[in-house]
């Protein structure tokens, strides 16, 4: 039998999924409920979806994408291209992978302070 995609991977999924669902959506306008939605998957993902040889990729690969999604975001913004979707969508995909990247953060530095 092959080997399924575990919950984790599963929320990964539908967080990409929701997020870009009520990016279109919304339009710009995002309700409350989406980010705690989205934060509540990412904390799913951060718990069960990353084994601890992927842990160093994992926080690399989460650092530099919120810190580019969020200047993406910032830049369609600012230069108000009229694409207010694309900018809620780069702002619920950090909403999503924030919790994730924090709580595998926390995992490490507790693993390293533990001893």
């Amino acid at each position: 039998m092959g080997k399924g995609i575990s919950l984790g991977g599963w929320a990964f999924i539908i967080g990409l999924i929701l997020a870009i669902v009520i990016a279109i959506i919304g339009s710009g306008d995002v309700a409350p409920w989406a980010f705690f939605v989205l934060a509540i998957l990412g904390l799913i993902v951060g718990l069960l979806n990353v084994t601890d040889k992927e842990v160093v990729p994992f926080l690399i690969a989460g650092i530099a994408f919120l810190i580019s999604f969020t200047a993406l975001g910032n830049v369609i913004t600012t230069l108000a291209f009229g694409w207010e979707a694309v900018a809620s969508f780069f702002t619920l995909l950090g909403v999503f992978m924030a919790p994730a990247v924090a709580i595998v953060s926390l995992q490490v530095l507790f693993g390293i302070t533990k001893n």
